[in-house]
């Protein structure tokens, strides 16, 4: 095996980030493990070429070794249950009921930091979505390219953005085998589009608003079109670059603001000193036209993936990742509706005045004025995508309900999320701090991932489409009955 300058570099730098993320205890004890890596001592003798190769070598074993003693790799057979409310995707069933609230929150750092990214593999011919009794699960398209946000026009197409291949397709119809009747690709050559509006609400929109990565752009719409005739016109910029890059878009009830979310660049980094994070992890404002552009809340780690407006009452709700590297059941993800000038916490607080030991004692002021959000979910659940559902099709004590995609942990020792969850309102358009699991079964019993939900939207019909970006698909709900 050859290892180059650069692989070595990488590593480091690897493990310089996963020493950031770790306890103040645990951050000395890695970074001595660091700086005893060849590339921190370069030696200049007749040995140099011995140096290097003994050096590959010991940097290889650092890597199995650090990741060894700081980290819990996942055995999903072996690790005891969580402690309720928590839970992972070994509890995940159709129709169970959870409830976090701030009270049952562990210590900082309860629980090691883990290293957990999902092993995707390709679905086996025996695994396929789970709903609950009465619900009838159907693949509805495959053969995708990063399948991401899914929106319904009022017409009842269905717009796709595929984030990698940087195109919004549209998907006319459902065929009796729950296929789509048409599928067209309405525009091209953006850079990683996600967020997608109909302006103005109503029955006639006559633009598309597409979020791509760094810019809210919209094209010219009439009902029914199947392509794009013109290039995208430019709205407004977004702040762009690394991090979390996902824009969502939506507007609001009497279409006379646009709201866009924008997740952090960073895990917990402090804006005070990372001029990256400016304008980010709050959730931004806007007239149509990209004027009069301002923050609507902030302290919101990353709502970039899920905003959608109640219909009831025409309140914006948004679907938030919270951080990572406090422990298994810290920081909770959570779903709740959004005041305009409120503060969410991150990164100096979470869930209330609970103060992030990375950035101790950073602007106590701001301690009183954190918002505990409506709903909190399972750490790292990775939550994004939301609607709410108006269809006439699922039983009446779904009306008016949150469904949520859970795109999956990374950060949790047993993997949770590779869900969606429907949040109920109970007919009066707001939440009680329940959830229950919806649609379950992406993790096989080894733990490997072979789905990842994304996207979710009801359709014309009243059924429910998921989009999925680890088997790139498309998945379809309805309600039978049967």
């Amino acid at each position: 095996m050859i290892v180059t300058q650069f692989q070595l570099f990488a590593v480091r730098r690897l493990l310089e980030g996963l020493v950031m993320q770790q306890s103040p205890r645990r951050s000395a004890d890695l970074q001595r493990l660091l700086d005893q890596s060849p590339r921190s001592k370069r030696r200049r003798s007749g040995l140099d070429r011995l140096a290097i190769g003994l050096g590959a070598f010991a940097a290889i074993f650092l890597v199995f070794a650090v990741l060894i003693l700081f980290f819990r790799w996942e055995n999903p057979q072996s690790a005891p249950p969580p402690k309720p409310p928590f839970t992972d995707f070994r509890s995940e069933k159709p129709g169970a009921m959870h409830k976090i609230t701030a009270k049952d929150l562990p210590a900082p750092y309860a629980t090691n930091s883990a290293l957990n990214w999902p092993r995707v593999v390709d679905r086996p011919q025996d695994a396929w979505p789970q709903a609950p009794a009465g619900f009838k699960v159907e693949l509805f398209a495959t053969g995708l390219d990063e399948p991401r946000k899914i929106s319904t026009a009022p017409n009842g197409d269905v717009f796709l953005a595929e984030s990698h291949a940087g195109d919004i397709k549209i998907f006319r119809g459902i065929t009796g085998d729950g296929k789509p009747k048409q599928t067209k690709i309405f525009a091209t050559g953006l850079k990683a589009p996600y967020g997608i509006a109909f302006y103005p609400p109503g029955p006639k929109p006559q633009y598309v608003y597409v979020g791509d990565t760094d810019a809210v752009l919209r094209f010219a719409y009439h009902d029914g079109d199947l392509k794009a005739e013109s290039k995208p016109e430019h709205i407004a910029d977004l702040p762009g670059g690394g991090g979390h890059w996902t824009r969502d878009v939506v507007f609001s009830q009497d279409g006379k603001q646009l709201f866009a979310g924008v997740g952090s660049d960073s895990n917990v980094e402090d804006p005070d000193t990372h001029p990256s994070e400016k304008n980010r992890a709050d959730i931004l404002v806007m007239s149509p036209d990209g004027s009069n552009l301002r923050v609507y809340a902030y302290g919101i780690r990353h709502a970039g993936g899920g905003l959608a407006i109640n219909p009831k009452n025409g309140e914006l709700w948004c679907s938030v990742n919270e951080r990572d590297g406090l422990g298994d059941n810290l920081v909770p993800d959570y779903i709740t509706h959004v005041q305009d000038g409120g503060f969410y916490g991150w990164p100096y607080y979470y869930i209330g005045g609970n103060p992030d030991p990375r950035l101790k004692g950073k602007h106590p002021e701001l301690r009183e004025k954190v918002i505990v959000p409506d709903v909190l979910l399972q750490p790292h659940n990775a939550s994004l995508a939301l609607t709410f559902y108006e269809g006439r099709q699922f039983p009446v004590e779904y009306q008016g309900d949150i469904f949520s995609s859970q795109h999956g942990s990374w950060n949790k020792s047993v993997r949770t999320g590779y869900e969606v969850i429907r949040v109920p309102l109970h007919q009066s358009g707001h939440a009680s701090g329940q959830y229950g699991d919806f649609l379950t079964g992406f993790v096989l019993p080894n733990g490997q991932v072979w789905g990842r939900p994304v996207g979710v939207t009801v359709t014309a019909d009243g059924s429910l489409l998921v989009t999925d970006d680890g088997s790139n698909s498309i998945w379809r709900v309805s309600y039978t009955g049967k």
